[in-house]
């Protein structure tokens, strides 16, 4: 006989509560804010589709010595009625991943039992984490479903020929238990087809966390006395914010700004250009609860990152449901891994060259306001109603109901007024 119930899932990963992701973001080279919001959007979505869920978190740091921490203890949390268990590790090169795999194999083998899990949900492209459910939760009828976020391996500008190496193992670890897995859950079909190809697949490129729309939200930029142009994100070449910053000279205007937020290779170069250029504001790290409002306030919100990269066919950048959801026009690239759902909310720049990205900006600034609020309110409510928590929530419900055989009801649908990933690692 069926069971009629929703499935019960534990997500190993990354999903820390708040305190601890400041405690990195102050001290580490990285920036897990996108990772951070992705794995809560998760949990927030799952349990909107009435799944129980229970956390195991390692914290998403860089390895020794981009973050000067060696060894993270383990430990329980409770966040937005949540329970989650912290892993111990070894913050060094090798023996991160043994390890994190250690702590997994012995923490995760008695959650699993306790919790009574149907599905273990592994965040990431994360060999111990994979691995893990491999060898141990498949043995014991857990279903394992990776939510694959990104491509394994990617190589860095900074690694060496070891690492080189090492990144070269762990890709292959990693297609091979992909290939054991139940399923998968994809942000792109690029990623479900390069790396776990004849896999069940369920494609969510995002969820959109924000809260539900007013009046004000959905607005193209705050009156004043300055149109900001926007760009949140790592400030590297790889990104293209070098790209935008060469756009916006371009542009003529005195009340033009252009704001970028976040941190990477080029903050000194941008603070050279500021320093020449009282046009150009210099780059500031903020806390999420103060980057959100500057987003609200802009007048175009740009995602520069360019198209000729090769990973670029497995990404979807988070930010755009962010952006979109701040009722702000916005300009991009056309990344390949954007569904085409999108096109009408969005301003191309194409090419995706600093005159192609100039002309899409210019293009959005002479728009009247209206045709402005129109663009920004309608993105606002295509991301809000159909990428919000309950709607991406039913959507993984179902799949996961599939997958193991559950045939609990469908939760009602939401209102949908109601209510985005980088590297984890």
């Amino acid at each position: 006989m069926a069971d009629h119930r929703s499935p019960r899932v534990t997500l190993l990963g990354f999903t820390v509560p708040d305190d601890l992701l400041a405690e990195i973001i102050a001290r580490d080279t990285i920036m897990p804010t996108q990772t951070h919001t992705f794995a809560w959007g998760l949990v927030r979505s799952l349990r909107a589709a009435d799944c129980p869920v229970h956390l195991l978190s390692a914290a998403p740091v860089s390895t020794w010595p981009s973050n000067r921490q060696i060894r993270f203890r383990p430990g329980r949390f409770r966040q937005d009625d949540v329970d989650g268990h912290l892993l111990a590790f070894v913050n060094l090169l090798g023996l991160k991943h043994l390890t994190r795999f250690v702590a997994a194999w012995r923490t995760g083998s008695r959650e699993l039992r306790g919790q009574r899990t149907d599905v273990l949900l592994v965040h990431g492209v994360h060999s111990p984490f994979l691995w893990f459910g491999v060898l141990r939760a498949r043995r014991r009828g857990v279903r394992v479903v990776p939510v694959l976020t990104d491509p394994p391996g990617v190589a860095l500008p900074t690694d060496g020929r070891v690492v080189r190496l090492l990144r070269g193992l762990d890709v292959a670890l990693v297609r091979a238990a992909l290939a054991r897995c139940s399923g998968v859950i994809a942000l792109t079909p690029a990623l479900a087809d390069d790396f776990a190809p004849g896999r069940p697949r369920l494609v969510l490129e995002g969820i959109c966390t924000a809260g539900p729309a007013t009046v004000d939200d959905a607005r193209p930029g705050a009156t004043g006395a300055t149109r900001d142009i926007v760009y949140a994100g790592g400030l590297s070449r790889a990104y293209g914010v070098d790209r935008l910053v060469e756009a916006f000279g371009e542009l003529p205007g005195d009340d033009l700004r252009l704001c970028v937020y976040g941190r990477g290779e080029l903050e000194g170069w941008l603070r050279e250009r500021a320093a020449t250029d009282r046009r150009i504001v210099p780059p500031q790290l903020l806390p999420r609860a103060e980057l959100l409002p500057r987003l609200s306030r802009a007048s175009v919100l740009v995602n520069p990152r360019p198209v000729d990269q090769d990973f670029v066919r497995w990404s979807f950048p988070s930010k755009i449901i962010e952006y979109l959801a701040t009722g702000v026009p916005v300009v991009s690239t056309r990344l390949p891994g954007i569904p085409a759902e999108y096109d009408p909310w969005l301003s191309f720049a194409e090419p995706d060259t600093a005159e192609g990205l100039r002309a899409a900006i210019a293009g959005v600034l002479r728009l009247p306001r209206h045709a402005a609020r129109e663009l920004g309110s309608g993105g606002a409510r295509f991301v809000r109603e159909t990428r919000n928590p309950a709607a991406q929530g039913r959507r993984m419900h179902d799949f996961l109901a599939d997958l193991t055989g559950l045939t609990g009801p469908r939760p009602a649908p939401a209102d949908a007024g109601a209510f985005a990933p980088d590297r984890v690692g």
